[in-house]
């Protein structure tokens, strides 16, 4: 009797373990690591730029995050890899998948975090992370008996506000705050646009003194074209708030736009409603706008 119920009871441990199922983090310290397997996936360039040079780019304009992950036709995902820059795999990804049908993802940015990618049709940023250039691969790929390598190229899916502020920073104002609405910080990766209406939020320390500063403020646009509704708020070193200022931006999938004005002078004056506009092309993005404000 001992010995029934002692296998009894090893069975059931067998079946319990057969029942658990993968966990998947979205953080850097639990995430699928395999060396061997029959998908392997290698970023070959970014929006045009060839992977190794822009690794060997500053901190500033290198991407320093990929996220890997393949999902089935349901859209489950099965296997997710974070990589940071400096890791010895760092640009390629390898899975060990059974045969069938998959959804491959793979997302360069320098965010502070990771996104959420539990759902490929909601890859969530946050606040707290911060938002950045974001450049995305998606493919269905069927996978066999045998081993195959992907060479990804990936593509920007952001848009950019680059806020510029020529007046120098007053006596008193500690922190700038932007907070814009009318695009998302989530993306439905299957088609690259924002799939959320988010309020996102932007915090720089800055100190009385400076000029022509600079801040960038990236989202995912709904669709190729969009506006943001901005605002701009400082404030002192308590947190009281000193003055904020708001305006409409046009913006444009992979395009920037510039903002560039005195922010802190004439202050009670009624922000200008419209702009004249002219595009310069270039070879990164596909477009700049210029503004003033």
């Amino acid at each position: 009797m001992k010995y029934i119920s002692h296998t009894l009871f090893v069975l059931l441990l067998v079946m319990l373990a057969g029942c658990e199922k993968p966990i998947i983090s979205d953080t850097d310290t639990e995430k699928t690591v395999e060396k061997k397997g029959n998908l392997t996936l290698t970023i070959c360039e970014v929006e045009h730029t060839p992977f190794p040079e822009l690794t060997r780019k500053s901190a500033s304009e290198a991407c320093n995050r990929l996220n890997f992950a393949v999902y089935d036709t349901a859209g489950t995902r099965v296997k997710q890899t974070n990589q940071k820059l400096g890791d010895s795999d760092f640009g390629t990804a390898t899975f060990q998948l059974p045969e069938g049908t998959y959804i491959i993802v793979a997302l360069a940015h320098s965010s502070n975090g990771n996104p959420t990618m539990t759902n490929p049709e909601k890859i969530q940023f946050n606040n707290s992370q911060g938002y950045t250039d974001t450049f995305l691969y998606y493919k269905k790929v069927v996978v066999g008996t045998e081993s195959q390598t992907l060479s990804l190229s990936l593509h920007r899916i952001t848009s950019l506000c680059r806020f510029v502020v020529n007046d120098a920073i007053p006596e008193g104002v500690a922190k700038l705050e932007f907070t814009y609405k009318g695009g998302s910080g989530s993306f439905d990766a299957s088609t690259g646009y924002g799939c959320v209406n988010s309020t996102q939020v932007m915090k720089y320390d800055v100190q009385a003194g400076m000029k022509q500063t600079q801040y960038d403020l990236y989202t995912f646009l709904h669709s190729t074209e969009g506006s943001l509704h901005l605002k701009v708020t400082a404030y002192d070193a308590s947190g009281n708030m000193l003055f904020e200022k708001s305006m409409g931006v046009d913006m444009y999938q992979n395009q920037i736009t510039w903002l560039k004005g005195n922010l802190f002078s004439d202050i009670q004056s009624t922000p200008t409603e419209s702009f004249s506009a002219t595009v310069d092309i270039d070879t990164q993005w596909q477009g700049e706008l210029y503004f003033t404000y």
